[in-house]
């Protein structure tokens, strides 16, 4: 199991143990992330933002498919990515993941 922080839209901190292999959209489903097209990578409705750079930087790189995804994404930064797209490693040990103020559900078919 891994540790995997999550930073609501209150503000507060929900620490998660995870199970590899498991995306991060699956871990925060119950804590609010919608993740609408189910991880096909249709939508944006699973945009989360990492905390650090540190931390983004362990992350593999976003594929062309998510980055167009990620255009259409609500709050966008620097640190963003569709939490459908990230697998839950040992290397995302004590990562801190935070939900955007608002997400912007637009399905791509």
């Amino acid at each position: 199991m891994v540790k995997i922080i999550f930073i609501n839209k209150e503000g507060a901190k929900i620490e998660i143990e995870a199970q590899e292999g498991l995306s991060i959209m699956e871990v925060g489903r119950s804590l609010g992330i919608e993740g609408a097209c189910n991880g096909s990578l249709a939508c944006s409705t699973c945009h989360v933002i990492v905390e650090n750079k540190s931390d983004y930087d362990k992350l593999q790189k976003a594929t062309e498919e998510e980055e167009d995804m990620l255009d259409l994404a609500f709050g966008l930064t620097p640190l963003s990515r569709l939490s459908c797209q990230i697998i839950v490693n040992k290397d995302l040990e004590g990562m801190v993941f935070k939900f955007p103020s608002a997400t912007r559900n637009v399905l791509i078919n």
